[in-house]
């Protein structure tokens, strides 16, 4: 356990880009353009930031949507970034941040502890079926990150003080932008004040403070980590962007039309690649579509390689 206000602040070195004042999930074909920006420290490897504009832009047009986008290489610091400071919502890839945060307030023996729960809302495959008996504190937390169990999200805020006590602890890691303001399956939905979003920018910090920084126990970095990992859920997205042979942890997100995943990606012989990537159909009748979230990671992790 350590308790997130003694975190280290992560100031990712990234130019804004085409900030998007509005409101996440308008869907308005109007908003701003964006282009892809690199941020490269002396004598590292060039990025071709026009070739990833390009390929991005291309994919919105196909899919009629809107990608943010940012992805850190912790070799060296090189950064990519699209549309960046835009808001979407967090959906269900908020999960994994909320496990972190009660890691980082608990110690080994608080996540045996069995708790129970009354509410049971839809998509509760591993807390529907174990209402009348409740679960270890631990197994709950699991499964909100490993097979996105709403149920199990809830009890986590729950345990943290709900959506205001998630919000607090992210504040201490120096997020001043991500929104905790609702329970699932409320959280999914969009609002005019831009209830539960978050940024590209804001989330990837996140990430990378609670599973590359010192915002966690070398122990609790490990559980996190361990839930993080193999999970089905994110097959088809960074996992699926990913060359051959490099390893994903990641939490997916999905609601309507929208598709998010936030992702920590290791490779053979170097330090990781923290990416976040957060799409949003602009019309919100349709479909979101795992592919368009896989092809921006590809596009990102070859530019990194």
């Amino acid at each position: 356990m350590r308790g997130l206000g003694g975190a280290l602040v992560l100031v990712l070195a990234l130019a804004a880009c085409a900030p998007d004042p509005g409101v996440a999930g308008a869907g308005a074909s109007g908003a701003p353009a964006a282009s892809a920006s690199a941020t490269l420290p002396p004598d590292a490897p060039e990025i071709d930031a026009a070739a990833i504009d390009a390929a991005l832009a291309a994919d919105e047009a196909e899919y009629d949507a809107r990608i943010g986008l940012v992805a850190v290489d912790t070799e060296d610091e090189r950064t990519l970034e699209h549309r960046a400071d835009e808001r979407f919502r967090s959906a269900s890839s908020i999960k994994a941040l909320a496990a972190g945060a009660l890691l980082a307030r608990t110690e080994p023996a608080d996540l045996e502890r069995v708790v129970t729960w009354s509410d049971v809302v839809d998509h509760s495959p591993v807390t529907g079926p174990a209402t009348a008996t409740g679960l270890p504190l631990g197994e709950v937390a699991e499964a909100a990150v490993r097979l996105s169990d709403n149920t199990a999200h809830n009890v986590v805020l729950q345990e943290l003080g709900g959506p205001a006590g998630l919000q607090e602890a992210l504040r201490a890691l120096g997020d001043d932008v991500t929104r905790v303001d609702r329970i699932e399956p409320e959280l999914n939905r969009v609002s005019p004040e831009g209830l539960d979003t978050g940024t590209a920018r804001s989330l990837a910090a996140d990430l990378r403070a609670l599973l590359l920084g010192d915002a966690l126990d070398p122990a609790d970095r490990a559980q996190l980590r361990d839930w993080m990992s193999g999970n089905a859920t994110g097959d088809a997205l960074v996992r699926a962007g990913a060359p051959d042979g490099w390893s994903v942890l990641d939490k997916s997100g999905g609601a309507g039309g929208l598709r998010n995943d936030l992702a920590v990606v290791e490779r053979p012989g170097a330090a990781p690649i923290v990416i976040a990537v957060l799409t949003e159909r602009r019309d919100p009748s349709l479909p979101y579509d795992d592919a368009l979230v896989a092809r921006a990671a590809s596009v990102a992790l070859e530019a990194l390689r």
